[in-house]
């Protein structure tokens, strides 16, 4: 009994963290989403650009001030879990994350932005069928767990792209399709965007590591010498657009490009463009085996 009630307990506690971290990080930005922000307003010369990063700090400033939501859309809740195969609440996972979601929603406040497909139905909890959505990995022999949380947006992550390119189209064909997807929507996306492109075997993959591109940090670099050289030049090339902050043109376009990759078919490349806005709201926490925790995203987080 005593076991039970303590199990109880732990997942009660988890819940309760988890769902302080969903909903504060709706209001406030990652340290190196901050930073970068910051860093691009310093060196942009047009007038109007420059007038949107400052209404762009004004609205992170009240955010933090007024304890609410940074944007209307706080997007559809996405749960990134790296777990240890003997993390001791594994298996209780789930459910922790869908209440801690629910729990979440009324703590932002959380737009509700769950509805069930063909029923047409908005749930007003932000959770229904696979929502939360949950993308799994298993750390063997470990005993910790590292989420990541990401407030997927209408406008900019959710209409993501993915194509099988032949072989012949080769990374010129990678670097055609990135630049076509943000020429073609990124205006509407909130700049200057964080763009996340998956390389790999087919849409369903490449589009899973183009997610997990943009959970990245900013400035981070593939481990890959090749790619990590793409990354830049995709960068500067995006830049040199000049879609601007909020697409009203300035000095550049984009916050960072980073590539995730595997290996893939010899008769097929897979690529994929995810994007986060301006606004990217993503966490990362490390849940220790006693449920301590640490938030390796944000500095000064008091939940």
């Amino acid at each position: 009994m005593d076991s039970t009630l303590d199990k109880e307990a732990a997942v009660a506690t988890l819940t309760d963290v988890l769902a302080k971290f969903t909903a504060y990080i709706g209001k406030r930005l990652p340290k190196d989403v901050k930073e970068k922000t910051a860093k691009l307003r310093a060196a942009e010369t047009n007038p109007l650009a420059i007038a949107v990063y400052d209404s762009m700090a004004d609205n992170q400033e009240y955010a933090d001030k007024l304890n609410r939501p940074s944007c209307q859309d706080t997007g559809v809740i996405q749960y990134f879990i790296s777990a240890g195969a003997r993390f001791p609440l594994l298996g209780e996972m789930e459910g922790i994350l869908e209440d801690a979601t629910k729990e979440a929603t009324i703590q932002g406040p959380l737009r509700h932005n769950a509805v069930e497909t063909f029923i047409e139905k908005n749930t007003g909890t932000n959770t229904g069928s696979k929502i939360p959505w949950l993308d799994w990995e298993i750390i063997p022999d470990a005993d910790y767990a590292i989420v990541d949380v990401y407030m997927a947006g209408g406008g900019c992550t959710l209409p993501g792209s993915a194509k099988v390119l032949m072989p012949g189209q080769g990374y010129e064909g990678v670097t055609e399709f990135v630049f076509d997807v943000i020429t073609s929507r990124g205006v509407n996306a909130c700049p200057p965007l964080l763009v996340g492109v998956g390389v790999s075997t087919s849409v369903e993959t490449a589009a899973r590591l183009s997610k997990k591109a943009i959970l990245r940090p900013v400035d981070s670099a593939h481990p890959n010498e090749s790619a990590a050289m793409m990354e830049k030049l995709l960068e500067d090339g995006l830049n040199e657009i000049g879609i601007g902050p909020q697409g009203l043109t300035g000095n550049s376009s984009v916050m960072g490009v980073n590539i995730e990759s595997s290996a893939r078919h010899p008769s097929t490349i897979g690529v994929a463009v995810s994007t986060g806005c301006w606004a990217h709201r993503r966490g990362k926490i490390r849940i220790n085996a006693d449920l301590s925790y640490d938030i390796l995203s944000h500095e000064g987080v008091v939940l």
